[in-house]
Parts: C-alpha cells; sequence; structure tokens
C-alpha cells in the first residue's frame, strides 16, 4: 500500500497530470486524432491556468486548517505530546548532520515552546523514512539532535522510527504510548494535515487534543485570479490536492471513520 500511494501521487498531482495531458495530446495529433488531442490540450490549460493562475489551492488548503481550530491558550497542565514528523529536510541531515528543517518546521519550534514551558511533558516523536528508496533518516532520529541542541534531555523523548505514513504514525504511536502509560496528549501537526491525523487517532483508539500549526493560510483567503505567485499557487494545489486524495483513500479503505473529521 505504501509504495502504490507513493507511485499514484507521482501521476496524481495537478502539474504531472496536465504534463500527462500534453504528451497524450502530442500523441494524438500524430495519430491524426485532432479532436481527442484538442480536447486533451484544452484540460491541460485549464489545470495548468487553475494551478498557476488562481487562488484556488490556497482556498481548498484554508479549509482543511480552519477544521480544527487551534485552543486560544495554551494547557493549565500537559503530561506529553506526539509531534508528527515531516519538518526535517531527511535527505539533508542523513548526509550532512545538523537540523535543517523545512516549511513544516512550526512542528518542531511549537513543541520546543511547549517543552521548555511544561519541563514535565514527554515527547512522542513519530516518523520514519517516508521515502520510496528507504535510505534516510527519518524526523524521529534528527529529532534527537534538534532537542538536544536546545537542552531537552533524551529521558523526556519518545522515538517512533518506523512510521512512513500518517497511519503508521497513529499505528505505531499507539503502543509506544501504551507502553509509556501515556495518554490525552497534544497531537501537533501541520494544520491542514489536522483533519486526517485525528481521524487516523481515534480510529487507533488515541485520544488526542489537536494542536495545529505551520498555518499557510491568511485563513482569509478568497477565490481569485492570481498572477502574482504561480510557483506558490503551485505548492499551495499539490498540499491541498493531496491532502484530500488522503482523506478519501483513507475513508474508503476504512482507515477513518469519516470523510472529513470535525471536533
Amino acid at each position: 500500500m505504501f509504495v502504490i500511494s507513493k507511485l499514484f501521487w507521482m501521476l496524481a498531482q495537478p502539474l504531472s497530470l496536465a504534463c500527462f495531458a500534453i504528451l497524450a495530446a502530442v500523441l494524438a495529433q500524430f495519430f491524426r486524432l485532432r479532436r481527442t488531442g484538442l480536447v486533451l490540450s484544452l484540460a491541460a490549460g485549464i489545470v495548468l491556468f487553475v494551478v498557476l493562475f488562481t487562488s484556488a489551492g490556497s482556498f481548498a488548503l484554508q479549509g482543511l486548517e480552519a477544521r480544527f481550530p487551534r485552543p486560544l491558550k495554551d494547557p493549565d497542565a500537559l503530561s506529553c505530546m506526539i509531534v508528527l514528523g515531516g519538518a526535517f529536510e531527511t535527505e539533508v541531515t542523513t548526509s550532512r548532520g545538523g537540523i535543517d528543517l523545512n516549511q513544516a518546521a512550526d512542528r518542531f519550534v511549537d513543541a520546543l515552546r511547549l517543552a521548555i514551558r511544561y519541563p514535565q511533558a514527554k515527547i512522542l516523536v513519530s516518523g520514519g523514512d517516508g521515502s520510496l528508496s528507504g535510505a534516510y533518516e527519518g524526523d524521529a532520529a534528527a529529532s534527537l539532535r534538534f532537542f538536544s541542541a536546545f537542552g531537552i534531555p533524551a529521558e523526556r523523548l519518545m522515538t517512533e522510527k518506523q512510521s512512513r505514513t500518517t497511519y503508521e504514525n497513529a499505528a505505531f504511536s499507539r503502543n509506544l504510548l501504551e507502553t509509556g502509560g501515556l495518554s490525552d496528549c497534544l497531537l501537533i501537526t501541520s494544520a491542514f494535515h489536522m483533519p486526517r491525523s485525528v481521524g487516523l487517532f481515534r480510529k487507533a483508539g488515541v485520544s488526542v487534543t489537536p494542536w495545529p500549526v505551520d498555518y499557510r493560510t491568511s485563513g482569509e483567503q478568497r477565490l481569485t485570479l492570481d498572477f502574482t505567485q504561480p510557483t506558490l499557487n503551485a505548492q499551495q494545489t499539490s498540499t491541498a490536492v493531496r491532502e484530500w486524495i488522503g482523506l478519501a483513500a483513507y475513508y474508503l479503505t476504512g482507515r477513518i471513520d469519516s470523510l472529513y473529521p470535525a471536533p
């Protein structure tokens, strides 16, 4: 299932679909299927225009981010937190060491802030190597260097290094939480990723308090034309489409109980 999901996403992401449509249109013209070629070219053009020159991606991402609002204040007490991986550039850290972070860095920045404020809280980092090659260290391994660099003692950390997907994050974290006698932890992940994550942890029988971070939109995004930032628009659309595909796939395979988990 892991390999299939990776290969499927390589083909299904919006820019890939547009590219394949263009290639198919060229082949259609070669075989003198002019009408087919025209339809495919038009479809590719529409996809590219929507992806590059509208706010559709940010608009879709904003809905995901708003599904689980962040609490207005820090908890009165905190015994544990679960941090989902995906914030380290593991291809870089594997070869160079260090703690190179990517756009999802807020997952670990806020976890560090909370760890300092609540010195008794345990920190479970869930994230193995999610690449097809399996050649890189995961976020859980890199997080050991990150937290130790800021004085968080190793005995406060629990690392789950085997998971490659969010489904495995939930399943493998449950086992560690049971072993450590921990419950009712904060779940820290990107806001757009929270609906799927909460759905999976609920299905696994793990009670969590959502703690969304890493917002990618202002919360006031409208559906408009936007010619100013095509690269960002493409990235936002890709992230939103991937998350919605993940929700649909997990729901259809019975891994979450509702298509769009809610508070």
